[in-house]
């Protein structure tokens, strides 16, 4: 028995607020696990996948030993980066474009400037971290102390309390803003501040748990899915085009504005 299927390794794609459950997900999990030890010359119980749509259990989850590797949106990787030691190693992309936008959307008319937003709740699946919040919202303007910042996943019903104009807006990630005209009360909303384009998705190691080899192994095997027979089916199971290597500069910018919040 070689070391590698003796200690078989799990990637946890920890995603806060998307949709699903683990259960749901596990399905999908297992094929894209699958591909992966295909394409690494694995056999398929050395590689494991599982999902996990809340905030504290993918936490607990990253605890267990086994828990080696991690897909995260750019939020979670800015607030639990650092404390968890994730090191970046991929950057995923995901089905719909490169890069992800965040949108600030509120009741039509309603807010003028960046003021308007005081004593108001501002809602969505990143408001598990506000610090994230207000950089995004940072080319807009400075949040009033006193906006209610809050994790929402139920992002639906924060639009449509919007739209009956209550004090409430909602942040949205890319896909969730292009599906804002196909809403029946879409025209009682509107976008009012946007963020810059910026990575979407991480592919993370987590802390020293991966020996050298191994990490390469499956870093090859990731990047090597998308041009793969049958790799394209299974990368759609979990809506990922593709994985690349990140640039020098790619978490760049991010990072710095991730550190002016520190400011």
């Amino acid at each position: 028995m070689t070391v590698a299927a003796a200690e078989p390794l799990t990637l946890v794609a920890w995603a806060p607020g998307y949709p699903g459950t683990t259960e749901q997900a596990q399905p999908s999990m297992d094929e894209f696990a699958l591909g992966v030890a295909t394409a690494a010359g694995w056999t398929p119980d050395e590689f494991r996948a599982v999902y996990y749509p809340k905030v504290e259990a993918g936490r607990e989850r990253l605890a267990a030993g086994d828990a080696a590797l991690v897909i995260v949106p750019l939020p979670v990787y800015l607030e639990f980066g650092e404390s968890l030691d994730l090191r970046p190693l991929l950057r995923v992309i995901q089905q719909g474009g490169d890069e992800e936008t965040w949108s600030l959307v509120a009741h039509k008319g309603d807010l003028k400037t960046v003021a308007d937003l005081s004593g108001w709740s501002l809602e969505g699946h990143a408001g598990f971290s506000p610090r994230f919040v207000e950089r995004v919202l940072a080319g807009w303007g400075t949040l009033p102390e006193d906006v209610e910042i809050g994790f929402n996943a139920r992002v639906l019903s924060v639009l449509r309390r919007a739209a009956r104009g209550e004090p409430v807006a909602a942040l949205l990630d890319r896909a969730q803003a292009e599906a804002l005209e196909r809403l029946p009360f879409a025209a009682d909303l509107e976008v009012v501040a946007a963020s810059a384009p910026m990575i979407s998705s991480l592919v993370c190691a987590v802390g020293d748990r991966l020996p050298e080899a191994r990490e390469q192994t499956v870093v090859r095997a990731l990047q090597q899915l998308d041009g793969s027979t049958g790799g394209d089916e299974v990368l759609a199971t979990i809506r990922v085009v593709r994985f690349e290597p990140l640039g020098e500069d790619a978490l760049d910018g991010v990072q710095r504005l991730w550190g002016d919040a520190a400011d």
